[in-house]
């Protein structure tokens, strides 16, 4: 568990509730109830932000389990935002990285301008032009 101030780092994933709470209030695309229920058990690993008994942010790491692995749902209640605890869900994340997967795992993410910056500082690089981020939603 990391500290700072008033907020900690607890090694969960959050609930379905906090998830699509965060998720909304933070400004993230919305997912349905049955997809979070869905998801949330298959993650690979994921943190709560706590401030006192309640949830105010979160971030998880998905993947195959070996070879491929995502940084996603970096998540802070705007109340909480610029205080630098994203700094703390991703340090979290970065321990679990270098201790615990594959020293052969490629960890990508979907960076969000300007929180590219946040994920510079944490080693993620841009992949463009060699390749470049892609995606189909469901229609």
């Amino acid at each position: 568990m990391t500290q700072h101030g008033d907020y900690r780092i607890e090694p969960l994933v959050p609930s379905v509730e906090d998830f699509l709470r965060l998720r909304h209030l933070s400004g993230l695309s919305a997912f349905s109830r049955e997809a979070a229920e869905k998801g949330l058990p298959n993650s690979i690993f994921g943190v709560c932000l706590m401030s006192g008994g309640d949830v105010v942010g979160m971030g998880r790491i998905i993947g195959d389990g070996g070879c491929f692995f995502q940084i996603t749902d970096i998540a802070i209640m705007p109340a909480h935002q610029g205080r630098g605890l994203a700094k703390m869900i991703m340090a979290a994340l970065t321990d679990h990285i270098e201790t615990q997967l594959p020293k052969t795992a490629y960890v990508s993410l979907i960076a969000d301008v300007p929180a590219n910056r946040l994920y510079q500082q944490f080693g993620f690089t841009e992949t463009a032009p060699r390749s470049v981020g892609m995606a189909r939603k469901v229609v």
